[in-house]
């Protein structure tokens, strides 16, 4: 596998103070088996879907407890760069482009709105084994408070177009790198409560949306929204049991006539 256009989606992981919960919860949800713990990088446990590597879950550093949250990584060729970038464009590193051994280099930052993400420079470790097969990541979106500071910030760190939706009724757009959608953008409305931070909303594949939400609520879960079809496919956001934001969504069930979106210069 290539190493992804830089500012491409590549990699998601998220900490959990219960990791052995959370390694139950997803694993019977999304159907994943767990490799070995990796003692010298914080007990970092990757995911697996038909062997091949999904997603990752770790404990919190002893001493730093933060809630429990999915992040995404983005690709970048050169991570200390990118992180230059962040910096001039009035974002904020959080961890300076640390060296993962032959895996790659990495950076977590917040753009100006205070939407946190990861920076991934791959090494032997190029990111998803897998993309939308059930189990997988298939999608991702900046939910933001702020997209007058969100769309100027990746745009300029990550080269991204944007185009948005003509719908006076959401403000949402996406990024694109060419002619190819990469991330979503979308405004929290008055419906988020002021604690609920921006975040990236990380979206896994199902097989079907509706069975899956019911066994996610069986195992803990809290459905958020939905599950509602659009046409690109049937999805609901939930929270986990441990508090941490995430979609599922069945391509396969679409339905409804697709947005218009307009380019912005």
């Amino acid at each position: 596998m290539a190493a992804e256009s830089e500012g491409t989606p590549c990699w998601a992981d998220a900490t959990f103070g219960d990791i052995e919960g959370a390694k139950r919860f997803y694993g019977e949800l999304l159907g994943w088996t767990y490799g070995d713990s990796l003692p010298e990088y914080g007990n970092y446990t990757q995911a697996y879907v038909d062997g091949k590597a999904v997603a990752a879950l770790m404990p919190p550093v002893p001493g730093h407890e933060v809630p429990a949250a999915w992040t995404l990584y983005l690709a970048s060729p050169d991570a200390a760069a990118t992180t230059v970038k962040i910096r001039e464009n009035g974002g904020e590193v959080l961890v300076e482009p640390m060296r993962v051994g032959e895996f790659g280099t990495m950076a977590l930052a917040r753009d100006p709105g205070g939407t946190a993400f990861g920076v991934w420079q791959s090494g032997s470790h190029e990111g998803f084994g897998a993309r939308n097969v059930p189990g997988a990541y298939c999608w991702a979106e900046v939910f933001t408070r702020d997209p007058e500071k969100a769309d100027p910030f990746f745009r300029a760190v990550f080269g991204y177009g944007l185009k948005r939706v003509e719908d006076d009724a959401v403000d949402f757009a996406l990024y694109d790198l060419g002619a190819d959608p990469v991330l979503g953008r979308m405004k929290m409305t008055e419906d988020f409560p002021p604690e609920v931070p921006p975040y990236m909303n990380v979206y896994f594949t199902v097989a079907d949306c509706d069975a899956a939400v019911e066994q996610a609520k069986a195992l803990g879960a809290q459905l958020r929204f939905g599950p509602l079809t659009i046409p690109f496919g049937r999805f609901a956001t939930l929270t986990d049991p441990q508090g941490a934001p995430f979609s599922l969504i069945d391509g396969t069930t679409t339905g409804g006539e697709m947005p218009k979106f307009a380019d912005v210069a």
